[in-house]
């Protein structure tokens, strides 16, 4: 799992029918305490996640697969979470 931060959309003409309907995000990696990493994902939208929010990504495609409901599916990177907050214990 990736927790990102939804920094913009990603607009393509050409593409795999599964992802026709769905959104491509672009999310900054973020560290636990919520600082950028430097890195980037573009994963599809399952939950309507918009910009600027903190997300869960699940950056494995077997995963991904599943909740798409196609095993042969060219896909890797899903958001499949809004994040409220993130706690961390001290020590």
């Amino acid at each position: 799992m990736i927790l990102g931060r939804i920094a913009g959309s990603v607009v393509s003409t050409i593409h795999h029918p599964i992802v026709d309907g769905r959104k491509l995000l672009l999310a900054e990696r973020l560290d636990a305490g919520g600082r950028p990493t430097g890195g980037y994902v573009i994963a599809i939208d399952a939950i309507g996640a918009g910009f600027g929010e903190t997300v869960l990504i699940l950056d494995e495609g077997n995963g991904a697969r599943q909740i798409l409901g196609d095993a042969n599916a060219p896909v890797r990177s899903m958001v499949v979470g809004i994040v409220d907050a993130v706690e961390l214990e001290a020590g």
